[in-house]
């Protein structure tokens, strides 16, 4: 089965033992934020694929949830 990078990016922070379970809801918030950032603009742009970044976001979120991380909605532009 092929994983996309982020959910490498995700398994990897949630199985780092260094890391704090804070540090791992900051990077995941972090990880969540830069996905929704494209999200934006690829509404915004005139052609708009889905390119799983939905089931990533998804999957960010799941995870956050696992570690009890609120997420955290900034600005008033919200998807």
């Amino acid at each position: 089965m092929v994983i996309s990078d982020t959910e490498a990016q995700v398994r990897d922070i949630l199985a780092n033992g260094s890391l704090s379970k804070t540090q791992k809801i900051e990077e995941l918030r972090k990880m969540r934020s830069d996905a929704r950032g494209i999200q934006r603009a690829g509404t915004e742009s005139a052609m708009s694929a889905d390119d799983g970044l939905q089931a990533d976001l998804r999957m960010i979120e799941k995870a956050l949830e696992t570690l009890h991380g609120d997420i955290v909605e900034k600005g008033a532009a919200t998807l």
